[in-house]
């Protein structure tokens, strides 16, 4: 069974990239991006998508880089206080009365 699911996986990426690489070759033609001031670049168009998929990935990475460090430092704190919290579990409760107050 895991060699079939294997065997669909690679037809699936091998579709993927057929796919992509037939809109490529059916996309050449020059398209003309006009930024700001008069300036403009030519290129064909795969270019003027791919770039643009890389500059939104890009752009998603760096916005969350903030966020992964927020993350970090809680995770960091969350390791930090499990190490000390086990010292506190070992002190038995008093004599006389049932543990975790039951």
């Amino acid at each position: 069974m895991k060699q079939i699911a294997w065997f669909f996986k690679w037809i699936l990426k091998a579709a993927i990239f057929f796919t992509l690489f037939a809109f490529a070759l059916n996309n050449q033609h020059d398209a003309t991006v006009r930024f700001f001031f008069g300036q403009q670049w030519t290129a064909p168009l795969v270019l003027v998508v791919l770039s643009a998929f890389a500059l939104g990935l890009l752009i998603g990475v760096l916005g969350m880089v903030p966020r992964w460090w927020q993350h970090r430092r809680a995770a960091t704190l969350a390791r930090r206080s499990a190490a000390q919290a086990p010292v506190a579990a070992t002190e038995k409760a008093p004599t006389g009365q049932p543990p975790y107050g039951i």
